[in-house]
């Protein structure tokens, strides 16, 4: 079980946190300074710190010379962004904006864990060593399991791509894994010390987009009592990752395509420009030629960000790169509830392999860990799965890479006891998307605007934009 130390001033947020990370079988102790930390705990002795980077005597930032190599995650509010990615700069792994929302943040801390336990892990390199046969290299270096045929031209393709400054496009369907290949891109190329700034641009409400990207100067508009940098700027000689470009509206499209021509930003309000040095990779399930056709993109910036374009195939294209996905995650699961080691029965492999994964990775990992949490033993049964598969059709034949089809799935993915639900969000949004803006809408149903707009993908439903009040 991972051990994390919370490092944070505010009573209320440092429970809420300690709260959620106890509720996904992490180990946590807590102190509101760094001073505090230094006296009841062994710094270095803890998996990974969280820490806010404003805090009382010593900033946050203090604990990365303390922690001897132990990764730190800063926690910061926008209005501090830019000390944020001076912080990443000075030594800590990543950081994370405050409020954060709790997927993001679980999300986060698994990933910082598994990087750094595969690096702690991980053998010196030897001069001149070939490479691993099978995509054991993939895993390594790039970080993604692929051993099927379209993921080792993938990333043959990263390998030739990270290191120039060249824009990439990356295309698949949501829930395939594009940050990753994003992440993969970044860490290979000259800018993997500088940080890495990623944006759902769909996740961030139309009236506020240009202001988070290129940033606003004081008394810009109605509210803006300070001036703030953008994640444009922020992402100053790094990478900036913007994940689901085709949500990006056409007034903040023309501002990102001068930055891609003259390699300048101006801020919201402000009559300068100034430069910046930021390498783009865009990601989008979505067809930008037929949009740039249609009016809904614009040609030229779509031809600016299709200077190289790599396609991440869908999980059901990646034949027995399924299996070897679930077992990670059920291993990751099994380490994270501290727990025996788990294996899937046989049946379970079946449904594994057989079933189509309309939600890709991202659904895949969500099964996983509802079948590790609701299994009674060692060995999870394709029933905990919640995969709507007739079971009872499984042959007994070997699954071959090219198949990748299923022998009986229904459209909706969802597990049978969740239909309702389903049915229930879209009967909901159907009826007040014209009178409620994506914000309240999702507050009502008591999820996140990412979640809201991932729903509505899987789900077909399109959101309907400039109809919703304010």
């Amino acid at each position: 079980m991972s051990h994390i130390l919370i490092v944070e001033d505010e009573t209320i947020i440092r429970s809420a946190l300690r709260r959620l990370l106890e509720r996904n079988q992490y180990e946590v102790s807590e102190a509101g300074s760094v001073q505090e930390a230094q006296e009841r705990f062994s710094v270095p002795g803890f998996d990974l710190i969280i820490s806010d980077l404003r805090l009382p005597g010593a900033p946050g930032t203090e604990l990365i010379r303390h922690a001897e190599g132990t990764p730190v995650l800063i926690m910061t509010s926008y209005a501090s962004l830019r000390s944020a990615v001076d912080s990443m700069k000075m030594g800590a792994v990543d950081y994370i904006a405050k409020p954060f929302d709790h997927d993001e943040m679980l999300q986060t801390v698994a990933r910082i864990l598994r990087e750094h336990q595969a690096a702690a892990s991980a053998p010196a390199p030897r001069a001149n060593a070939e490479p691993a046969p099978g995509g054991a290299e993939a895993r390594g270096e790039i970080g993604i399991i692929g051993r099927c045929s379209p993921m080792q031209d993938l990333f043959g393709k990263i390998r030739k791509v990270a290191p120039t400054d060249s824009n990439v496009l990356i295309q698949g369907e949501s829930g395939t894994g594009k940050e990753l290949v994003a992440r993969a891109l970044h860490n290979l190329s000259r800018r993997a010390k500088a940080p890495m700034i990623s944006v759902n641009c769909a996740a961030i409400p139309e009236t506020l987009i240009e202001s988070e990207l290129f940033g606003h100067e004081k008394g810009a508009f109605t509210g803006a009592t300070a001036g703030r940098t953008g994640l444009v700027e922020a992402a100053d000689g790094g990478t900036l990752f913007l994940d689901e470009i085709g949500e990006l509206p056409l007034e903040a499209q023309a501002r990102l395509l001068r930055v891609l021509q003259e390699g300048e930003i101006r801020r919201v309000g402000s009559v300068q420009s100034q430069k910046v040095d930021v390498r783009l990779i865009a990601a989008t399930h979505r067809d930008l030629k037929t949009l740039a056709k249609t009016g809904q993109f614009r040609e030229d910036l779509y031809y600016r960000l299709n200077v190289i374009a790599l396609r991440l195939p869908p999980l059901r294209e990646r034949g027995n790169d399924v299996l070897e996905i679930a077992q990670a995650f059920l291993k990751r699961q099994a380490d994270r509830m501290g727990g025996p080691a788990l294996s899937f029965s046989r049946e379970a492999e079946q449904a594994i392999r057989h079933y189509t994964w309309p939600g890709n990775v991202r659904e895949l990992e969500n099964a996983i860990e509802r079948a590790a949490i609701l299994c009674e033993g060692p060995e999870i049964g394709a029933e905990f799965l919640g995969i709507d598969i007739e079971l009872d059709d499984l042959d007994d034949e070997p699954f071959e890479d090219d198949a990748g089809s299923p022998l009986s799935a229904s459209s909706n993915h969802e597990p049978t006891e969740d239909l309702s639900l389903e049915d229930y969000f879209q009967h909901f949004v159907l009826e007040h998307q014209d009178h409620m803006t994506e914000t309240e809408l999702a507050r009502k149903l008591g999820i996140s605007r990412k979640c809201l707009w991932e729903r509505r993908q899987r789900l077909g439903i399109p959101r309907r934009k400039s109809t919703a009040a304010g």
